[in-house]
């Protein structure tokens, strides 16, 4: 069975920084994509960051230049270094891998920027 696990959320004053790790377990197979998605209360699922098997990278404009998404040496990891966090950035961050045409999520991790 196919696990996705993300870690690294918390809080964070505006201006600071964080790093989100997300690995993916129970499969043998390496996942062509993997991203990172995030939730705001009220608000639908949106885009932050993807990265192909071949570390092609896009990104949401509104995160553009501060986050940067990163492969791990390991198979199926993946890293989002959020830098200059603002307020808009609190939101749920999930983890995507898209393994033989398949998504799989993570459950989630908080990530809250206030003063």
């Amino acid at each position: 069975q196919v696990q996705v696990v993300e870690s690294g959320g918390g809080l964070v004053q505006p201006g600071g920084s964080l790093r989100l790790s997300c690995t993916v377990s129970g499969t043998i197979f390496m996942s062509s994509s993997m991203g990172w998605y995030r939730q705001a209360p009220g608000k639908q699922r949106e885009l932050v960051a993807t990265i192909t098997s071949a570390e092609i990278t896009n990104y949401s404009d509104s995160v553009e230049g501060r986050f940067t998404i990163s492969r791990g040496n390991a198979k199926n990891m993946v890293s989002l270094q959020m830098n200059s966090l603002n307020p808009e950035d609190t939101a749920v961050y999930y983890c995507n891998a898209h393994i033989l045409s398949r998504d799989f999520w993570g459950q989630g991790t908080q990530v809250t920027v206030s003063s």
